[in-house]
């Protein structure tokens, strides 16, 4: 558990998985922040700045193309603050939560990813999960790089 103000947020050890190197090599793009990093950042993610659990991604100003896979344990503000911001890149699983209605008749444009991205661990391993996801761009300059990207089908 983490506690963000007053607000208690409680985060799922299956949180900690990265979005894989070729899914950064298929955009070709640099980021401004990465907004839902491990602390340190991960080498592989071509961001300026890297905000980890601790400065709270979701407190911070987003500036600039941003890059976020969020918990997914706790969707439904990242989304909301994304779908905001307007610049950027979000991995997200398929849901029938009420966030994902708003991200599906949003402006952005997505790619389904199914389930087999194979996440990195902490530990360096490689795993996928039982959910589908989805790799979303909102912004034009970021939806031209996703439809561009060669990683799939876009809608």
């Amino acid at each position: 558990m983490v506690l963000r103000g007053n607000r208690k947020v409680n985060y799922s050890p299956n949180d900690s998985l990265y979005t894989p190197p070729n899914i950064f090599d298929a955009l070709g793009v640099q980021f401004d922040i990465d907004v839902c990093s491990p602390t340190g950042g991960l080498p592989w993610i071509p961001a300026k700045r890297f905000i980890d659990e601790k400065e709270d991604g979701l407190a911070a100003e987003w500036i600039g193309r941003v890059w976020m896979n969020p918990p997914y344990s706790n969707t439904t503000p990242w989304i909301d603050k994304w779908l905001n911001h307007k610049n950027g890149f979000a991995l997200v699983p398929f849901s029938r939560a009420k966030w994902f209605t708003r991200l599906w008749d949003s402006e952005a444009v997505g790619w389904y990813c199914g389930n087999n991205v194979l996440f990195h661990r902490p530990d360096q391993t490689t795993t996928q999960i039982f959910m589908p996801v989805g790799l979303w761009a909102i912004g034009e300059t970021n939806i031209t790089a996703l439809q561009m990207s060669g990683l799939g089908k876009i809608r």
